[in-house]
């Protein structure tokens, strides 16, 4: 049996999406999986196992290009899609968007969300089998498992994050960096700043104060990771701070930044792709949760903690709020701090 996955974006959505591959496969190893993704995200399934295709969308850079490069796109990733004669199709992004290509991607079983589940409600003349999310599917990874399962039922015990597979070239390239930095042989803590939205954010003098803590501990100095110029600019503050103990990594791909996030100890940061990638690659994690839900976005087991911010208002999923600092220091450092005493092996903070 051939499985086209349709989950185009973003890329935390995509991680939270990786369980489904390890479901298909033990109900039946020889099922065949592809994946529609944009092609920006698509590297970090390069070369995974249990993928045999993927299909890369230009979706951004289309757009970029006017309409009718737009149009031209569309319309080879849809030629592209039927000619692989798919037996089903799964919608796990439940948009206009993913519908489209769901629609007419020639999968004679189309599954999806049920009205109450779809993000856009055009998505639903896409799908032929519509799937209802129960209490149970609350986590975002859930929601993807429900429509798998639905398509393939079954009892099995269900992965919570991953499977990520790390690329061997991505690997080599990290540890040559950590020994070129001296920082290869003592415990490894990877800090995230950034998110895609401000009320998102721990905020600054925060991160400064923990990053202070952690240096003045013996063989700690933390790395900084960042994904554009506005959080790389943090990350000077935050370095700056620490007397430069605090190292700011240089940005590099997608597998390296998997690679990376493997070898860390820990890893901190809020509701953001690193943090998921971390889990994905079975790194422990602290995370920090202001307007998103802990329970529904953050990752799940005994080697994570997620700190969800204590005010009666929170998770509240806006963008701006007026509570915006209350909100972010509701947070403490010293939290953070027993945090990642519980989860570091073999550090007395």
């Amino acid at each position: 049996m051939r499985v086209l996955i349709v989950k185009i974006s973003a890329l935390g959505d995509v991680i939270h999406a990786l369980p489904t591959l390890a479901w298909l496969k033990s109900t039946d190893p020889s099922i065949e999986i592809d994946w529609l993704v944009e092609e920006g995200f698509a590297p970090l399934l390069e070369g995974h196992s249990l993928v045999r295709r993927i299909h890369r969308l230009g979706l951004k850079r289309w757009r970029r290009q006017g309409w009718l490069a737009s149009l031209k796109g569309v319309k080879k990733t849809i030629a592209e899609l039927r000619r692989e004669n798919y037996d089903l199709v799964l919608d796990l992004q439940g948009n206009s968007k993913s519908g489209l290509f769901t629609l007419f991607s020639g999968g004679a079983l189309r599954y999806g969300f049920d009205r109450d589940g779809v993000r856009e409600w055009l998505n639903l003349f896409a799908t032929n089998r519509k799937v209802s999310l129960g209490a149970d599917s609350h986590h975002i990874s859930d929601r993807s498992l429900a429509v798998t399962r639905a398509a393939f039922p079954g009892d099995r015990e269900i992965t919570l994050a991953g499977p990520m597979e790390i690329q061997p070239q991505a690997a080599a390239s990290v540890a040559e960096q950590l020994a070129a930095h001296h920082i290869d042989q003592q415990p490894l803590l990877v800090l995230q700043y950034g998110t895609t939205w401000t009320t998102k954010l721990w905020p600054l003098d925060c991160w400064q104060d923990l990053v202070v803590k952690l240096c003045d501990q013996e063989n700690l100095r933390p790395v900084l990771i960042w994904g554009n110029e506005e959080e790389r600019e943090a990350c000077k503050a935050i370095s700056h701070v620490s007397n430069g103990r605090a190292l700011i990594w240089p940005r590099g791909t997608l597998p390296e930044l998997a690679a990376l996030l493997q070898r860390a100890d820990l890893v901190i940061g809020g509701d953001t792709g690193p943090i998921h990638i971390a889990a994905a690659v079975g790194t422990s994690t602290v995370s920090l949760f202001r307007v998103t839900d802990a329970t529904r976005n953050g990752p799940r087991g005994d080697q994570h903690i997620r700190l969800q911010s204590p005010l009666d208002c929170a998770p509240c999923l806006r963008k701006s709020c007026s509570r915006d600092e209350e909100c972010g220091h509701s947070i403490s450092v010293n939290q953070v701090l027993t945090a990642i005493r519980l989860l570091l092996p073999g550090e007395n903070l």
